[in-house]
């Protein structure tokens, strides 16, 4: 078994895990992507990512943001920039697959399965080389990178408790622990 960055220790049958190593895609758009999809749900995030392949939505650049264009599609985030990576979205897309099959194998309804957990990490660089005027060489790299996803079945939201106003806090209670704090 490979080992996740997040823990599932409770609820592990509730819960389904992807992962990919050394993928050959770029690690700072693959991080924005996974910083977009993350809290959605299976369903959300995979309608999402088909809006970014057609160009009809953008996947906000908040972090890696150097020399990226703006786009009017990235309003809807509260950023200005955006791009439509996709090498990235199609790997995303393909551990997306990769969960709902997960779930169908422990019987889930992945209708109910969203992201709690989604980390993109650096892997080791790759090397090529690039010839350069006058016989130099100069490194060519590639920056691959470690994409882990974890979702979880969605909980029904538990009900406030009703508040009795017997047990509300009145204004004495803060100036009795103000006085107390002052004596020391």
């Amino acid at each position: 078994m490979v080992k996740y960055i997040r823990k599932v220790n409770e609820e592990v049958d509730k819960s389904v895990c992807a992962r990919g190593n050394d993928l050959r895609v770029s690690f700072k758009n693959t991080r924005e992507t996974g910083a977009a999809i993350q809290g959605m749900t299976v369903e959300k995030a995979r309608a999402y990512l088909d809006a970014v392949l057609e160009h009809k939505r953008c996947i906000p650049f908040r972090r890696f943001n150097g020399g990226v264009g703006r786009t009017a599609q990235a309003k809807e985030f509260g950023v200005v920039s955006g791009r439509w990576p996709e090498k990235s979205v199609k790997v995303f897309l393909n551990l997306l697959d990769n969960i709902e099959a997960n779930a169908r194998n422990k019987e889930l309804d992945t209708s109910k399965l969203y992201i709690w957990h989604c980390a993109v990490q650096r892997a080791m660089k790759g090397r090529r080389r690039t010839y350069r005027a006058h016989g130099r060489i100069n490194p060519f790299m590639s920056n691959p990178c470690h994409v882990e996803l974890v979702c979880k079945l969605k909980q029904a939201p538990v009900p406030k408790p009703p508040t009795d106003s017997d047990h509300s806090v009145t204004a004495m209670a803060n100036t009795n622990t103000r006085e107390l704090r002052m004596a020391f």
